[in-house]
């Protein structure tokens, strides 16, 4: 199962990267929300479910590294950096920029999904109960960032002209629906599904001890 998971990241990601994304993402904000989220929300999740408690698992080796409150909190650093207006137009303008942002994207939600995930067994009860924790803080706050992006009356970021037939309002609310959906979502259903992992492992445990 994990060859598929970590194959599937793989082609997520190269779908993201080697597409007509990129191309698309100088022009119209919610092409450049829709890589940001399919690098955090998909790809992210997928190769780290794929690596988690292999022996390519850096948790195993370096579990202090990996706390998943402190990754949910860097993430969010990361994210909300970006979408600065500054950093935002260099990362939509300048094709390094653009390299920099997806990199600094990948390495930051590989951070959260590994630290929620990965480790061994010996951990597994405080590591998964953090993880939890984690998992909805970086969902609380995809989806506050989606909702300010989505709700505003006035463009947050200045472009000339506009893609699609959108606005540039139009544009960006609908990029900030896609963050709101997709980020806040594979976030909170990564959570939830850590909780019913540790409650169906604690469970049986209250059983025997009762």
């Amino acid at each position: 199962m994990r060859q598929y998971l970590l194959a599937l990241g793989f082609l997520t990601l190269g779908a993201i990267w080697f597409g007509p994304l990129p191309h698309l993402a100088a022009h119209a904000f919610v092409a450049h929300m829709a890589m940001h989220m399919g690098v955090v929300a998909v790809a992210a999740p997928l190769l780290s479910f794929g690596v988690a408690g292999s022996r390519f698992d850096p948790v195993r080796t370096a579990p202090a590294l990996f706390a998943p409150i402190p990754a949910s909190v860097l993430e969010l650093v990361v994210v909300w950096t970006w979408h600065t207006p500054a950093l935002h137009h260099v990362a939509r303008r300048a094709p390094l920029g653009l390299v920099v942002e997806q990199g600094m994207f990948l390495l930051a939600g590989l951070f959260v999904w590994l630290s929620a995930c990965g480790g061994d067994s010996r951990s597994y009860e405080n590591r998964t109960a953090a993880g939890v924790v984690g998992l909805l803080l970086t969902s609380m706050h995809m989806t506050l960032l989606g909702a300010l992006l989505a709700l505003p009356p006035r463009p947050l970021y200045v472009h000339r002209t506009s893609y699609w037939g959108l606005t540039p309002l139009q544009d960006q609310h609908l990029g900030g629906v896609v963050m709101l959906v997709v980020g806040g979502m594979s976030y909170l259903l990564g959570g939830l599904w850590l909780m019913l992992r540790l409650l169906r492992r604690v469970t049986p445990r209250s059983e025997e001890e009762t």
